[in-house]
């Protein structure tokens, strides 16, 4: 129950800093109506029950003292939590994910890696609509290797190659980054020269397909070894539910890998 506690305490905390009135009361028109902070707060809490929205309702129901932290005398009912994460767009979601970075101490060294995340859940109506055969989630994070703090977070259900979508998130947070580290999947002219010209360090490895592309990975090789802090990250986020996702659809997986990489944040989790 402590550390259940502990979690309802920290998604509370968050929700508040995100919104821009934090001392509305959590139901301020009755069970008819939440406030926003108290539906960011449920919804993140949510993602670490790994629970359906249904066991949601009926377990917090049964815990008066976690819904004590979120000022509730009950549970809302499930279909508020299907609603309220239909509703909350992802523009939001990386609003919160680049705040809770930058609390838990944003150096501006950072690495950007992918991996997989099992869409066993993902019925075949959404792989054919996003014409998606594939059984993951490919997923890239840009992830601090000093705090570990995961700032941004790129989803596909296409393939794509690792440079392209590694320009798109740099481009995204080229200002708040002195180091990028990457391995040879990101090894692009264009994506090194985008680093430079925004005063960045690429620390993106080469294809060692000639001498001198081994001799520049062999200056790089004593710098470049906090790279490794992003598959930190990753076992993080696979560390409680493993690789596989809950969500049915395409856009519910991408919400919830976001919230993941929230509560994932070291300042966040308990």
């Amino acid at each position: 129950m402590g550390s259940l506690r502990r979690l309802a305490v920290m998604c509370r905390s968050l929700a508040k800093q995100h919104v821009d009135d934090p001392d509305v009361p959590a139901a301020p028109d009755g069970a008819d109506g939440y406030a926003k902070w108290t539906q960011i707060a449920l919804i993140l809490f949510r993602v670490e029950l790994e629970k359906s929205l249904r066991e949601t309702e009926d377990y917090l129901n049964e815990m008066p003292g976690i819904l004590a932290v979120f000022d509730l005398d009950e549970a809302p009912h499930y279909s508020s939590f299907c609603r309220w994460e239909d509703e909350y767009r992802m523009r939001e979601l990386r609003r919160l994910l680049r705040r809770s970075a930058e609390q838990a101490g944003w150096s501006g060294e950072a690495a950007i890696d992918v991996s997989g995340f099992q869409r066993d859940q993902t019925s075949y109506h959404y792989r054919d609509r996003a014409n998606y055969s594939f059984q993951s989630m490919k997923t890239t994070i840009l992830i601090d290797v000093n705090s570990l703090a995961i700032k941004d977070v790129h989803f596909t259900t296409q393939k794509a190659w690792d440079g392209h979508i590694g320009m798109q998130v740099f481009r995204r947070n080229a200002e708040d980054l002195r180091v990028l580290s990457a391995d040879a999947n990101y090894s692009w002219g264009e994506l090194r020269e985008e680093c430079r010209s925004n005063s960045t360090r690429p620390l993106i490895k080469h294809r060692e397909q000639t001498p001198l592309q081994k001799a520049h990975n062999a200056r790089m090789n004593e710098d470049y070894n906090q790279r490794w802090m992003s598959e930190t990250g990753f076992s993080q986020l696979k560390e409680d539910d493993g690789e596989k996702l809950r969500s049915r659809s395409w856009h519910g997986q991408f919400r919830e890998l976001t919230r993941k990489c929230i509560n994932s944040t070291p300042t966040n989790r308990t």
